[in-house]
């Protein structure tokens, strides 16, 4: 029960949240400088004043901010996202259409980030002066420090050009199958590199965060204790030392969850990946307000669902929050 009434306390936040989210980008992207209407009257290959001014009717954009507000909400609460100035088709349709792209990629990222990290750090807790220990380090500054977008560039010119092992550009090869095993395969061939180029940075924080994490958990008075009984070292680590270990982690996965959405923004442009980070992209440019602001809607919608599963697995990894505890 005291779970339930947690959750709906969560959704009830999140609801707010959301709320909060609409108005404020609407705002900033109606401040920002350029009009969509000469942006639409360009790519149809003239800009005279009649055709502006039917642009800004048939849009709504003659009216005052606060009434394209109030209307815009109105349309959404119906589930009606408006319609795309420049892909002229719903927006809703345009989401729909790129959200699982984004999905694969983001969590294809966490899971390789969450899971090297975590194993690099612990290896290299358990001989904190050793060399694979300072080698990790080295890697993980490194990692840290590269840029995405340079990340990026550099696996698709070494796989590119020098190695064309993997493929560099889109999500599937037109010439294979668009269905069954082979499907799944081509998938995941062209996954390999925008998801790696995603997580490494990531990799490097968790490693870090694991190790420091293990060598106080090693140094515990219930990892001494369970030594003592005889238990082989890696239950020592693996039931013992690491379920503390991953507290902070399951923690900072979730606060991270935003982070991977904005860059994936740049692995998708810089791979051709089809999905909402690359909309958000061609959206800026073109000054497709509707489907600018679907996107980071549904953005948020997504992030706010990873918090709200990180809470809960948080309470299954800590049995201390479980029970009320502090």
């Amino acid at each position: 029960m005291n779970l339930v009434l947690h959750l709906l306390r969560q959704l009830a936040n999140a609801f707010g949240l959301l709320l909060a989210v609409l108005v404020l980008n609407f705002f900033l992207i109606h401040a920002a400088p350029g009009d969509p209407a000469l942006v639409i009257a360009g790519e149809m290959g003239g800009a005279s004043a009649e055709v502006i001014a039917a642009l800004r009717v048939k849009y709504g954009l003659d009216k005052s901010m606060l009434e394209q507000l109030f209307t815009y909400l109105g349309k959404v609460a119906t589930g009606d996202f408006g319609y795309s100035y420049y892909f002229n088709e719903p927006v809703l349709g345009l989401i729909g259409q790129r959200i699982p792209a984004t999905l694969y990629l983001v969590l294809s990222a966490l899971a390789i980030s969450v899971v090297i990290g975590t194993l690099l750090g612990v290896i290299s807790a358990r001989k904190p002066n050793g060399l694979f220990s300072q080698g990790v380090t080295v890697i993980s500054l490194a990692g840290y420090a590269a840029p995405v977008f340079w990340t990026g560039l550099m696996l698709l010119l070494l796989f590119g050009s020098v190695w064309p092992i993997l493929p560099v550009t889109g999500m599937t090869d037109v010439a294979r199958p668009k269905a069954g095993l082979a499907y799944v395969l081509d998938v995941m061939q062209h996954l390999v590199l925008p998801a790696t180029t995603l997580a490494l940075v990531y990799v490097a924080q968790y490693s870090r965060l694991a190790r420091v994490n293990m060598i106080d958990a090693l140094t515990a008075d219930y990892v001494r204790t369970a030594r003592a009984k005889g238990l082989p070292e890696i239950i020592v680590i693996g039931k013992h030392a690491l379920r503390n270990t991953l507290i902070p982690i399951v923690t900072v996965a979730g606060l991270q969850f935003g982070h991977l959405f904005a860059g994936a923004v740049l692995v998708e442009t810089v791979f051709s990946w089809p999905g909402m980070g690359r909309l958000v992209f061609e959206s800026i440019l073109r000054r497709d307000y509707p489907t600018l602001l679907a996107v980071l809607f549904f953005s948020a919608v997504l992030v706010m669902a990873a918090n709200i599963v990180t809470d809960l697995v948080y309470r299954l990894v800590d049995p201390r929050i479980r029970s009320g505890g502090r």
